[in-house]
Order: structure tokens, then C-alpha cells, then sequence
């Protein structure tokens, strides 16, 4: 920068008519205009970094501000709104000039090192604590380091009462007991579609919706929490309200309507349309329309249980980590979740109870009447929550949920006191429905016949157990691979082990061992022993015990080696991403 009072008299009022200071451009010494041009945009605060330098750009819509990539022309712009780029001619002559491109790449290339305001997302909510307090706040906030946006203020009882509670529930459930939550008890009145009796206590479903609810509002103050898919069955599932039922969600918990948008063709591409959308620091992140899908996503496994999560830059080969506090919300008819998704989501399960759930008749401007009322519902949704924090002592607590504890203390368990079904105790039932989980139970089952404990190599596998494992016959070094991947692993009540050599085996042999149901349960039970324990992540296999949940019936499964492509088709049924 230079002084003003150096220049001709004509120049100095020409910028200070402009009333912007000079940035000097070195050609010889671009690193030390760099490292000026980086102090200016930080003391701008006009960039945020999230792994790399973003900006916060309001959608024409209305709805909540984006967070985009900071480009190359988007530095020289902002250089230009902030400064007067000049430089120096051969004969010592002072001009203006436009940013060099190679500036703005040279800044962009900082990583690390921009000196920018982190961003971990943009909320649409108030800010919570864990004493109960509610902060409505607009701006930047340094503490969560998250931009608020359009946040009210609410009326809220200062120490409510479990009766206060209890009627903020009935709120909810009497706002949305239209939709036909599976196991739900319902009242069938002469004109219109069936009701919720919410004179009877929550189902599993209609709590799941409910949990999902609190989720959403507290989201932007959690560190983590997981995810909500709404899911119906795969052929009469189409109309039944899911889409609806997350507006109306999202319409309650930030007053906006969200962005949905669709998985892809396969696994690659929803990592990459979920690694952008959770880079743009949205409130919700919504994926409509996952139809007859066995989904799986390292991207978005991660994103929900990290802080931050590690994803990649579209178009790049740079990972950039990334902390996240959108709700994640998921649709779809016949949904399967695989590998480590089923404890990442809370399920809620609909089932209109006719074969076109699109023709019963509704009465119109559900939504708009919900926005309407959002003043009304949010406060009844966070009383629930304020009542809970304050009673945080002499509540109840849920099953334990690795990674979410503090998402079951603010958001399930005060939802349990108030008399609804644990969402977490589905979670077992959700990971026996897994096809990867139930073909290498089917593995196990055909190895026992066979061969049961006895000590055997891969080569020696009986033929049924090989046709499972290599059904495409890739040939010895293929199946020995596959064979040692299921190392470790339990399901269906066994679990397989790796043999050392012995000097009559100079190759790998296994070992499958068998557990009772009596043992199953005892080694699950069990933290106080040494060492590995088979069972600790319960990940044998078992039918669903609640009768009242229907499930769409499995066909048989084929084997899926993770070499197989990713795009694959479940035989007569389902693609897996």
C-alpha cells in the first residue's frame, strides 16, 4: 500500500473518489503480493474457509445463502471491489491494472494458510446450549463458527413442565396425523383419509418422525447426529407422503423449502452429488426418489459420524476435510441400507394400507399452513427439547448409539419419557435386512454343511461354498481373496478365523466357528473381557421381532465381492449404490 499524499494532485482526488487503497503488484516479488492480497481478503471477511476459500452467495429463491468455491475470477472480482490493483512501468510510472490471473491462483493454491473464518455450515435455527438456553443470533458466530441466517425469536416457557411437554407432543403429532406412519394405531373417519389415534402412545414409526423432528431443530447445534430415511413399500409406496412428510420438517426447523435432488446412476455419482451438496454448507441435505435401492456411500457414512469428514473436491484429486451440520434426509420406496449405514439413520416407515396411496383425497395447502405456524411448531418442538435439558438428570435414558450420545441426551430420550418407541432398536432388525450381511450368512450356513469346524483352506472349499463366494469362476487367487475378506466377520451366529501355519499347512487355512443363541447373547452383553470380542457390534443376523412392521419379502441373494462394479442388480429387484 502507498501513501496518498506521494501522488499528483489529480490522482489523489481521483481515489478518493473511488475510496479504495492500492495493491501493489511486484512482478519480480509475486509471493509478497500474495501474502498482501491475503491480509486484505481476511480483514474483508468476505471469504470463509470449509477445506477451501468459500463465499456465501443468497439464493434468488429466497432461501438459505450457499456456500460456493471460492474461483480464480471470483478473486480478482472481490480484489477489485476492495482495492485498486497498480503496478509500476519501466519508466517508474504508477498504474492501475487488473489482478493477474496468477495472483488469484497463487492465493487459491494457500491451503491452510488463507487465514479465513472457518465455516461449518449455515443455520436457520437458534443457537442452543446444553443448559436448555436458546440464542437467536444473526451473522457470523464465532463460537459454533456457523453463519445464522433469518433466525426469530420464539416465546418459550422458561422451565416448562412435563404437562407443558406433553402438550407441545400432542401439537405435533395432532399437526401430523394424516400421514400413515406403518405401525400406527388409526381411526377411519366417514369422509377423508385414515387418522393417527393419538390417543394411543407413538409407534416406532410415528416416533421415528418425531425424533427425526427434534434432529432437524437442534441440528446446527449438535456435533453429530444421524440421518432420517422415510421409506414405503417398493410397488404401492408411490404417493404416500414421504417427500411431503420432510418439507413439512424443514418448513417447521428452517423456514425454507429443501433443494432435492436424485442418487445417479451409481455409487460414484451420489458420492459426488453428495460431496457437493454437503460442501454448499446447507441447512438439509435432501435425496429424493431412492427407489428400490441397496444403498451404500463412504461419503455419506463419514459425513455423518466425523467431524470433520474427509471428501473430494469436484474435479479434483484433492480431499479437503469438511465439517458438516446438515440434516440429512432420505425418500425412497423398497430402500435397503447396507454395509455401516443402517446405524447412521433413523428409519420411519410408511404404509397407506391401499394400492394407490397418490388418489385418497386431501385437503390442499398442507405446507402452507405448516409455514404459517412454524412460529407455533418450533417452539413446541424445542420446549420438548428445553424440558428434556432440564430434566437431563432423572430421565431415562435409550439404548446407547455409538457416536450420537449427545444426540440421543437432547433428542430421543426426552421423546421416550413422553411415552414414544425407541427409533434405535430397529437398528438390528435394519442391518438383517442387509443383502451383504445376509449372503455372507448364507456363505456361512452352506461352509458349516460342508465342512463345519474342521480346519480347511480355500482351495479345498466344497463346491457350493466356491459357487457363493466366485459364482463368475474368476479362478483360485480370486476366491482365496474374497474367503480372506470375510476374516473376522460374524454373522448368523458364526464367526471365521484365519489359521497360522503349522508346518503341515503352508498355506491359509480357516476356521468357522459356531455360536448358540445362549452365547450369542452372552459375549454381547459382555465389556469387561480382554481382548477382541466377535460379537460386540451384534452383527449376527436376525429376524425382525415387532410383527407390526411389514417388510418387503427378500429375494435370494447372489454374491457381491466388492470387485464386482458398483452398479448392480439385485436379481428381479433392487439396484445397489
Amino acid at each position: 500500500m502507498r501513501d496518498l499524499d506521494a501522488r499528483p494532485a489529480a490522482e489523489v482526488v481521483d481515489l478518493a473518489l473511488r475510496k479504495k487503497p492500492e495493491l501493489m503488484i511486484h512482478s519480480s516479488d509475486l509471493p509478497s503480493t500474495v501474502e498482501s492480497l491475503r491480509c486484505l481478503l481476511s480483514a474483508s471477511e468476505k471469504f470463509f474457509e470449509r477445506g477451501m476459500p468459500v463465499r456465501l452467495v443468497t439464493q434468488v429463491d429466497g432461501s438459505a445463502p450457499s456456500a460456493v468455491p471460492v474461483t480464480k475470477n471470483i478473486v480478482v472480482m472481490q480484489t477489485h471491489q476492495l482495492c485498486q490493483p497498480m503496478k509500476a512501468k519501466p519508466n517508474g510510472e504508477i498504474i492501475p491494472v487488473t489482478l493477474p490471473d496468477r495472483v488469484a491462483l497463487m492465493y487459491l493454491d494457500m491451503v491452510g494458510e488463507w487465514h479465513l473464518r472457518p465455516l461449518d455450515g449455515i443455520s436457520l435455527s437458534p443457537l442452543l446450549s446444553d443448559d436448555g438456553g436458546v440464542r437467536p443470533f444473526e451473522g457470523y458466530d464465532s463460537e459454533t463458527r456457523l453463519w445464522c441466517y433469518c433466525v426469530s425469536n420464539l416465546s418459550l416457557p422458561a422451565r416448562p413442565s412435563r404437562a407443558e411437554a406433553e402438550a407441545a407432543l400432542h401439537l405435533l403429532r395432532s399437526t401430523f396425523r394424516t400421514f400413515p406412519f406403518a405401525d400406527s394405531a388409526r381411526l377411519s373417519p366417514p369422509v377423508g383419509p385414515e387418522l393417527v389415534d393419538t390417543a394411543k402412545g407413538p409407534g416406532r414409526d410415528e416416533s421415528a418422525f418425531l425424533v427425526a423432528m427434534l434432529t432437524a431443530c437442534c441440528r446446527s447445534s449438535l456435533p453429530l447426529a444421524p440421518g432420517l430415511l422415510v421409506t414405503a413399500p417398493q410397488i404401492s409406496g408411490a404417493g404416500s407422503g414421504k417427500g411431503l412428510l420432510v418439507r413439512a420438517i424443514c418448513a417447521i426447523a428452517f423456514g425454507i423449502q429443501p433443494r432435492a435432488f436424485t442418487p445417479g446412476h451409481n455409487r460414484d455419482e451420489l458420492d459426488k452429488r453428495l460431496a457437493a451438496e454437503f460442501a454448499q454448507a446447507q441447512p438439509v441435505v435432501f435425496l429424493d426418489n431412492a427407489n428400490g435401492l441397496t444403498l451404500r456411500s463412504d461419503t455419506l457414512a463419514s459425513v455423518l459420524t466425523e467431524r470433520p469428514a474427509t471428501v473430494r473436491v469436484l474435479g479434483e484429486t484433492r480431499m479437503v476435510p469438511l465439517n458438516s451440520t446438515a440434516f440429512v434426509a432420505m425418500t425412497g420406496n423398497g430402500v435397503t441400507l447396507s454395509e455401516d449405514l443402517p446405524r447412521r439413520f433413523v428409519v420411519c416407515e410408511f404404509d397407506a394400507r391401499c394400492e394407490d396411496p397418490e388418489s385418497r383425497e386431501f385437503s390442499a395447502g398442507f405446507l402452507e399452513q405448516v409455514a404459517h405456524h412454524r412460529a407455533e411448531l418450533l417452539a413446541a418442538v424445542l420446549t420438548i427439547w428445553r424440558w428434556g435439558r432440564q430434566n437431563a438428570e432423572t430421565i431415562a435414558k435409550g439404548k446407547p448409539l455409538g457416536s450420537f450420545e449427545t444426540w440421543a441426551s437432547w433428542c430421543r430420550d426426552p421423546l421416550l419419557e413422553l411415552g414414544c418407541t425407541d427409533p434405535v432398536e430397529r437398528i438390528d432388525a435394519l442391518k438383517a435386512r442387509d443383502p451383504r450381511r445376509l449372503h455372507a450368512v448364507e456363505v456361512f450356513h452352506t461352509w458349516w454343511e460342508h465342512h463345519g469346524e474342521r480346519r480347511t483352506a480355500a482351495s479345498q472349499l466344497a463346491e457350493p461354498v466356491r459357487a457363493l463366494i466366485d459364482p463368475h469362476n474368476r479362478g483360485r487367487q480370486y476366491l482365496a481373496s474374497q474367503v480372506g475378506k470375510l476374516v473376522g466377520t460374524n454373522a448368523g451366529g458364526y464367526v471365521l478365523t484365519r489359521q497360522g501355519s503349522d508346518g503341515k499347512w503352508t498355506t491359509s487355512t480357516y476356521i468357522l466357528t459356531k455360536f448358540s443363541a445362549s452365547e450369542v447373547k452372552e459375549h454381547r452383553g459382555h465389556r469387561g473381557h480382554r481382548g477382541p470380542n466377535p460379537f460386540a457390534d451384534g452383527l449376527e443376523a436376525r429376524a425382525p421381532t415387532d410383527a407390526a412392521v411389514v417388510h418387503p419379502p427378500m429375494t435370494p441373494m447372489t454374491p457381491m465381492p466388492n470387485e464386482i462394479a458398483d452398479e448392480i442388480v439385485m436379481p428381479g429387484e433392487e439396484t445397489a449404490l
